[in-house]
């Protein structure tokens, strides 16, 4: 066990298994205290590694994350304190952490360590001078210097306990509670902490109330003592004999909670595992009056704790064995934005606008439709795409037409230009996004790509008057291909069947097809140059959805001309098509196929 001071101001520490509010609580206590450099050198999330932002002070700094312990103290040397955040026991960790040459304090945050393992943790700190605070511990600090996780909890508790500057006492107590009330107390009737221990809870712990206040004894910073104990074990004992041997030469203020157990005629457990009742040396009274025996300040109850401690203070101060230190300023700690929003303190610009869905509540919503009625209604594929890309629900018979769609154009066999490109791309033995997107990146003028421009040019010819003659011939002056119009192997005499469907639909619910019987008279006049120019899949799509825009009553002229503008229309042939290149995807793969290559005789090699 160390004999003097375990923290300065440039102590740091490696912090396992990242908690993100206790280690920003330590930054902040380091800005608060003035320190040059943060006291979290590095951070140890087992299988991990990289970089954590966290703010020190105003600025946002990065810490770095190391997979192993080894790891982290071959990185970071200097660190000295292992802050074990464990989620439960963290017994291998704290003593992997020990057994590194270069940390000299464990402190285990967590309760529930096995007593045999805590036991083997004291046996190795012992041999090899080490310390081990807690388990069950909630930190310990040197004031205005370092401080380990919740510490004395908030900001707040530690600007008004004065934690930022160093004091003149020493305190070390079991509970945790306790311990934060006292630090209050102490602040209030003395001159402040220099050093605060809260051993932790557990039966066993790692270092004891004795161990600490014979290094309190020998740190010159520390002019009085406050010791506060509980009634279960004998480590109390320990400081009365040296009290009486006068190895404790300081003043010390005592205080043994529990005296409430005296008539138990058995043992009782008051809250944390190691705080119950056994035989009568353990019991609160007997102690504090063995310690009052020995010459330490011990009140007549906890309520009159204050006092004793407040009188001791002065009658040193009175004596000149203390000079009060002198009480400075912190600096002001940013508050951070989220709270700050939170109590109205500040508003800040929001940076994304979003109108088609929100997840805050407890139910989900789509376009301001709950994701339960969504269901319980059967709103469908359609429905759903309706409200998120529409923003409204629209009839029946259309979001039949945006189901129909999508089944039509989901895939149009291995031989098409996306499902090519995503069949090599698998085959090369990429991941599933890597060859959908492959696929996707064909879309385009020349492939399931014209649909926003079939809809474009036949709208403008249509509401222009401009007969299939005026519009086809129009578009050829000016050097630009009718889009919609058109197919590599369909002609007038093999028609595209998924036309013919969705024309048939059209026909049979739509209140009015105008724009999709004009693209059938142009279909009419370009046969008539050549039977492979009939009206494909992008032109039919296109004019049938301006009929459902224009005959549903649900969009004005200036939200169809922006829904075709911003490219909705091609949306619906990517988000179809990606259903087919996801199943060439699984296919090759289920299939096991080998990296395509091209075969050189479909190749025309020229110089």
């Amino acid at each position: 066990m160390a004999t003097g001071q375990l923290f300065s101001r440039t102590t740091q520490a490696l912090f396992y298994n990242y908690k993100q509010l206790p280690l920003q609580q330590m930054l902040d206590f380091d800005f608060l205290s003035r320190r040059e450099t943060p006291s979290v050198a590095g951070i140890i999330n087992p299988g991990s590694e990289g970089l954590q932002k966290i703010f020190f002070g105003q600025k946002e700094i990065v810490i770095p994350v190391h997979a192993t312990i080894e790891g982290a103290c071959a990185a970071h040397p200097t660190a000295d304190v292992f802050v074990n955040f464990a989620s439960h026991g963290g017994g291998g960790s704290s003593m992997c952490a020990l057994k590194q040459a270069t940390i000299r304090v464990v402190a285990v945050m967590g309760e529930g360590l096995a007593e045999a393992d805590t036991k083997q943790l004291i046996s190795y700190a012992s041999a090899n001078n080490k310390v081990v605070i807690g388990p069950g511990t909630v930190g310990s600090m040197q004031a205005g210097a370092f401080k380990i996780g919740d510490t004395a909890v908030t900001i707040q508790n530690i600007i008004h306990c004065k934690l930022y500057r160093p004091g003149s006492v020493g305190f070390v107590s079991k509970s945790g509670e306790t311990f934060n009330e006292l630090c209050n107390t102490i602040s209030r009737v003395t001159d402040g902490i220099y050093e605060a221990i809260a051993i932790g809870g557990d039966v066993c712990p790692g270092s004891t109330l004795f161990d600490h206040v014979l290094r309190f004894n020998n740190i010159p910073q520390i002019k009085i003592m406050v010791v506060v104990g509980e009634h279960d074990g004998c480590d109390e004992y320990s400081i009365v004999e040296a009290l009486k041997q006068g190895k404790v030469s300081k003043p010390v203020v005592a205080w043994v909670s529990g005296r409430c157990a005296g008539p138990f005629k058995s043992a009782a457990e008051f809250g944390e595992a190691g705080d119950k009742s056994g035989c009568e040396l353990e019991f609160a009274r007997a102690k504090n009056q063995a310690l009052k025996d020995a010459g330490a300040v011990v009140p007549t109850s906890y309520q009159t704790f204050e006092t004793a401690l407040k009188e001791t203070f002065h009658k040193l101060v009175e004596e000149g064995k203390i000079t009060p230190v002198k009480e400075i300023t912190p600096p002001p700690i940013p508050e951070d934005l989220s709270s700050a929003i939170k109590s109205g303190k500040v508003r800040a610009p929001t940076h994304i606008i979003s109108t088609i869905s929100d997840e805050r509540g407890e139910d989900q919503c789509y376009g301001g439709v709950s994701m339960s009625s969504i269901i319980e209604k059967g709103y469908g594929v359609g429905g759903v795409i309706s409200l998120l890309w529409f923003k409204r629900s629209l009839p029946h018979y259309c979001t039949q037409f945006i189901e129909m769609c999508i089944m039509l154009c989901a895939d149009h066999g291995p031989c098409a230009s996306g499902a090519h490109n995503t069949i090599v791309t698998a085959r090369a033995g990429k991941d599933l996004i890597s060859c959908l997107v492959s696929g996707l990146l064909t879309i385009g003028p020349r492939f399931g790509g014209a649909i926003d421009d079939a809809a474009r040019y036949f709208k403008d010819a249509h509401d222009s008057g401009l007969t299939p003659y005026e519009f086809v011939e129009g578009m050829k002056k000016k050097g630009i291909r009718v889009p919609g119009i058109g197919h590599r192997v369909k002609n007038r005499d093999r028609k595209d069947k998924r036309v013919e469907l969705l024309q048939k639909f059209a026909r049979t619910h739509f209140p009015s097809v105008k724009y999709m019987e004009y693209a059938v008279e142009v279909e009419a006049y370009t046969l008539s140059k050549a039977k492979n120019l009939i009206l494909n899949i992008d032109g039919a799509i296109g004019s049938i959805f301006l009929d459902l825009f224009a005959g549903s009553g649900m969009f004005t002229e200036q939200e169809i001309d922006e829904i075709v503008k911003i490219g909705y229309l091609n949306g619906f042939f990517v988000l179809a098509r990606s259903i087919g290149l996801i199943g060439h995807t699984f296919d090759q793969k289920r299939l096991k196929q080998p990296l395509y290559r091209h075969p050189w005789e479909d190749v025309v090699y020229t110089t």
